[in-house]
């Protein structure tokens, strides 16, 4: 029977949702702030929403579904070039964090295991934060934000080791230190076990049924959910965290070569259960604790966002970044993680820590969450204001005469879309004429062997456009013989004002496109019309 309650608090969760979020971009409030305060609104403030058993239930789905979708974010060969600052700064950063935010719950007056777990749950930046806000952007391939990403990469991976040793040491019993130890080497040597299958088979055991997949969208897409369910029944029986196995497993999906295309069909599902994941966090959160430890929470979260990036700034300075791209970097670390969450949550489950710690943790996230995305979306106008006042001098970062070179966009070239037999021919003689092509195909086994770069993606999502540089691009022509894409490509080459050559299988279309700016038609039928009529003309048949 279907739970009315629970369709009713959804029903209320996603509207009063939707409706901040368009308030929000009114007044340029980032979406997740807006998230927040929902569930503030929703749950502490109104009371209009308790968290039952079924919301209880797709929130921890959601929370490893969100996990997933991390994982998915974390391509190694994306951050290949900046691995070694990536791994230096994520690992000193952690240290010193760690550190530092001891110290100062120390100072506070917490106890050892309190600091430690209010500690751990500082240190750790939130990917799904930042990747949202980047994108919103259109910053995420740039060079503070390939670094970034390789920073979360190594963060995530450390704190799925620490979600290891608190599985292993949570117990609603007393414990001996040899059933501890016991405990924990199981937890850490099953998340070896699970982290070698999930790397493993990325590279062994997944790419040939995922390029049979590929071919089919829905199927890719299905595969890739049965996929997250497999690892997370995995870690379930290595009694492990569940949110372990959905973190490895969208890791090991992200080294696919169709790891794109992926992200782009579950891209929807991330974005409602980021929605999810944030208005149940406000909803859920004991405000009146949190108020009570107020001025903690506050020394904590200016921690968190000037401690935190000043770290950042003097490791990767120091590494002979340019004191722009090092600023860029520091900003996108000023929050705590959704890992901080899942982190102090096991600690209160497992009878570690008491309630107030995660009442605390909570309000740091919402200061930090509201604070660090005003920081990333205004971060250049930031950086400017910061170097007028010589405030990061003390740095000594390099100038912007020696800055590491970013990868520039690709700008001059021809995409051509579907690789049928035309599109096939059409890609290779442009290439072998001196042209930069980009091939783009929805199915794997149609990009193989060509000489020029390519693409796997539809191109009915803007988000493949984009990423194939359409913008910039000299020329577009589509082999396909679907009219409604072409339609769609049309009126997109027409909005960036890029030339179009369409290919026409309907005569009847043509008003359409030249409606659209088209600047090019490929007629088959007409050109092999013509064709036939020359040669009967020179057999002799017809009349000249």
């Amino acid at each position: 029977m279907i739970d009315e309650l629970f369709l009713r608090n959804l029903g209320i969760i996603i509207i009063v949702a939707a409706a901040l979020t368009l308030a929000a971009r009114a007044v340029n409030i980032p979406t997740i702030v807006a998230y927040l305060f929902a569930g503030l609104a929703l749950g502490p403030l109104s009371g209009l929403i308790e968290i039952t058993g079924a919301l209880e239930l797709i929130s921890e789905v959601g929370i490893a579904l969100l996990l997933f979708l991390v994982g998915l974010e974390l391509s190694f060969s994306k951050i290949r070039d900046v691995g070694k600052v990536a791994i230096l700064a994520g690992l000193g950063q952690i240290i010193f964090t760690a550190a530092g935010g001891f110290g100062v719950c120390w100072l506070l007056g917490f106890e050892v295991i309190d600091a430690v777990f209010l500690a751990t749950g500082l240190t750790f930046s939130s990917t799904v934060v930042v990747v949202k806000l980047l994108e919103d952007k259109e910053e995420l391939d740039s060079l503070y934000g390939r670094i970034s990403i390789g920073i979360f990469l190594v963060q995530d991976l450390v704190v799925i080791v620490v979600l290891t040793v608190v599985t292993g040491i949570s117990s609603g019993k007393e414990l001996s230190v040899t059933e501890i130890f016991w405990n924990l080497s199981l937890a850490i040597g099953g998340m070896a076990v699970l982290l070698g299958v999930a790397i493993g088979a990325s590279y062994f055991l997944l790419l040939k049924p995922f390029a049979w997949a590929a071919r089919s969208p829905p199927t890719l897409f299905i595969w890739s959910l049965c996929w997250c369910f497999i690892l997370v029944e995995a870690a379930h029986l290595m009694h492990l965290s569940l949110e372990i196995g959905a973190f490895l497993a969208g890791v090991s999906l992200a080294q696919l070569p169709y790891n794109q295309d992926l992200r782009r069909r579950v891209h929807p599902l991330m974005n409602f259960f980021i929605a999810i994941f944030f208005v149940s966090l406000g909803i859920k959160m004991d405000v009146q604790a949190g108020l009570t430890h107020w001025d903690t929470s506050l020394a904590l979260s200016m921690f968190v966002l000037i401690g935190n990036p000043l770290i950042f700034m003097r490791i990767i300075s120091w590494m002979g970044y340019t004191e722009e791209t090092s600023f860029l970097v520091s900003v996108t670390v000023a929050q705590i993680s959704e890992f901080s969450f899942v982190f102090v949550a096991m600690g209160v489950s497992g009878g570690l820590i008491g309630g107030d710690i995660m009442a605390i943790t909570g309000l740091v996230g919402l200061v930090t969450f509201a604070c660090s995305a005003y920081m990333i979306l205004y971060n250049h106008e930031l950086y400017r204001l910061f170097h007028r006042w010589r405030l990061l001098r003390m740095f000594r970062a390099r100038s912007p005469k020696a800055a590491i070179p970013v990868t520039r966009r690709r700008s001059g070239h021809v995409i051509v879309v579907g690789m049928n037999t035309l599109g096939r021919e059409i890609a290779r003689r442009l290439w072998t004429k001196g042209e930069r092509v980009v091939a783009i195909d929805l199915d794997p086994a149609k990009l193989t062997e060509l000489p020029c770069e390519t693409l796997l993606g539809n191109v009915e999502f803007l988000s493949v456009l984009e990423e194939a540089d359409l913008p910039y691009a000299r020329l577009l022509v589509s082999a396909l013989r679907i009219e409604e894409t072409n339609d769609l490509l049309a009126y997109r080459c027409r909005y960036f004002n890029i030339p179009s050559g369409i290919h026409v299988v309907d005569l009847g279309t043509v008003d359409t496109l030249l409606d659209m700016d088209v600047t090019y038609f490929i007629i088959p039928k007409v050109d092999g019309i013509k064709l036939q009529r020359e040669e009967l003309k020179r057999e002799g048949y017809l009349r000249q």
